[in-house]
């Protein structure tokens, strides 16, 4: 690979050696990047943020780097929608909806993904009552094996939007997406620490309690750190500078970054570090959704995700607090516990069912091996679907069991990809090879 740029992704667990790197700026410039590829034989994948844990963004052929497509296109005054290039990331694009008066209905917890990338791995953030960011997709402009171009359109084409708006890169080039958007609304947030066993005692009440839910169960011992943001049109509140400064950089970013660095050279320190985290106290404010729902992330980790049907959350929880006593092993990042409503996106996570997301995270650099394996025998008990940009050990044969829309999806893709040109190790490893 002399004399290739190296590409890393976020956590800095996975890299590559692209023969080239592609920075289009336009649709034109992306059909041509494929177009070229064709010719010469060569595979193509697409990179945004690379915040993906896994290798879906990885190859050793062309590699187009998305961060300059990311223009505002159209917005439908009539029906809110908005239509964008597909490199903008979620902060640019919450920042232009809001001057149009509009925000995204639900969103994850990072600000920095591009929505292509967060909409094709089925990125979601919590709400008893809302769906994932890839179930506010109603069309996209898609660019196949060949450089054709494809206008998908909510009611029209949905044998292939369907499974294009969780399309893992597998389909072809997302050039623009147009997703739903709703009128501009505040949040107020309350966070404060509440025992983990009146948590799990009535699970559904209190991830029903209010529009937004989530907690993280802290390890070795009985707290969880809680998050209960309530839509409303009250006017904002805002935190203090200072206290927003203090809340999301010093505590979450700085002082925990210490506390793992601190966990990782005196692992027996851990359980008394850890009894930190709920000290921290109650915090409420009411601010713009995105600013709630998103917050910094500069301590890097390496994470786990798993979509379980929701009624089996508790059980699942109390197996995992299990597993960890049993394995002995010291943990410094809480446990992230979250519901989103089902859909029925072929490849999403929520597919068909009412689901829950239970996450697990070690600091970079931290052995996870024993600790990622445990729960993934846990989550595997209830049909669990991983995260797809997440760390998981699982593969096609065992991944096709566990979604109803798995053949809708491959249709797509041999309509789409017949020849592999998205393809890469990991892609041929959780959907197996493009069938004839």
């Amino acid at each position: 690979m002399k004399g290739r740029r190296t590409w890393s992704n976020w956590a800095g667990n996975q890299t590559c050696a692209p023969q080239a790197v592609r920075t289009p700026r336009s649709e034109e410039e992306i059909v041509a990047a494929v177009r070229d590829a064709a010719r010469t034989g060569q595979r193509v994948k697409c990179v945004g943020a690379g915040h993906s844990f896994t290798p879906i963004a990885c190859t050793d052929g062309v590699m187009l780097d998305l961060r300059e497509h990311r223009r505002v296109l159209h917005h439908d005054p009539t029906t809110n929608e908005v239509t964008v290039e597909a490199g903008i990331s979620l902060r640019q694009l919450c920042e232009e909806l809001d001057r149009l008066g509009l925000a995204l209905e639900n969103m994850g917890d990072i600000g920095y993904q591009s929505i292509a990338g967060a909409t094709a791995t089925a990125t979601h953030g919590t709400g008893w009552r809302f769906g994932n960011l890839s179930s506010r997709i109603t069309g996209m402009r898609l660019v196949d094996g060949d450089g054709v171009v494809h206008d998908l359109r909510a009611g029209e084409h949905e044998d292939l939007l369907g499974p294009a708006r969780v399309g893992l890169g597998a389909l072809g080039v997302v050039s623009a997406v147009t997703i739903q958007a709703v009128p501009a609304f505040r949040l107020h947030a309350v966070e404060e620490p509440m025992r983990i066993e009146g948590i799990l005692e009535d699970f559904d009440g209190f991830m029903s309690s209010t529009d937004h839910v989530e907690f993280y169960w802290v390890p070795h011992t009985s707290w969880a750190l809680t998050k209960r943001n309530t839509r409303t049109s009250d006017p904002a509140a805002p935190r203090s500078a200072v206290r927003t400064f203090t809340d999301e950089v010093l505590l979450q970013n700085v002082a925990f970054g210490t506390l793992c660095r601190l966990g990782r050279l005196k692992p027996d320190w851990i359980p008394r570090l850890a009894k930190i985290l709920p000290s921290t106290g109650r915090s409420e404010y009411v601010e713009r959704s995105d600013k709630v729902f998103t917050s910094p992330r500069l301590v890097h980790f390496y994470e786990m995700e798993y979509a379980i049907p929701r009624e089996a959350v508790p059980e699942a929880i109390e197996r995992l607090r299990a597993l960890v006593d049993r394995l002995g092993i010291q943990l410094s990042f809480p446990v992230e516990v979250r519901v989103v409503a089902e859909d029925d996106i072929p490849l999403s996570t929520a597919s068909g069912r009412a689901t829950g997301y239970i996450a697990v995270h070690v600091y970079r650099g931290t052995p996870y091996d024993a600790y990622f394996q445990g729960v993934a025998q846990i989550m595997d008990s209830y049909g669990g679907r991983p995260h797809w940009g997440k760390m998981h050990f699982l593969g096609a044969r065992d991944l096709a069991e566990r979604y109803p829309g798995w053949d809708a999806f491959q249709a797509a893709r041999r309509a789409l990809d017949p020849e592999g040109r998205f393809a890469n190790p990991y892609l041929e490893r959780v959907l197996g090879p493009i069938a004839g």
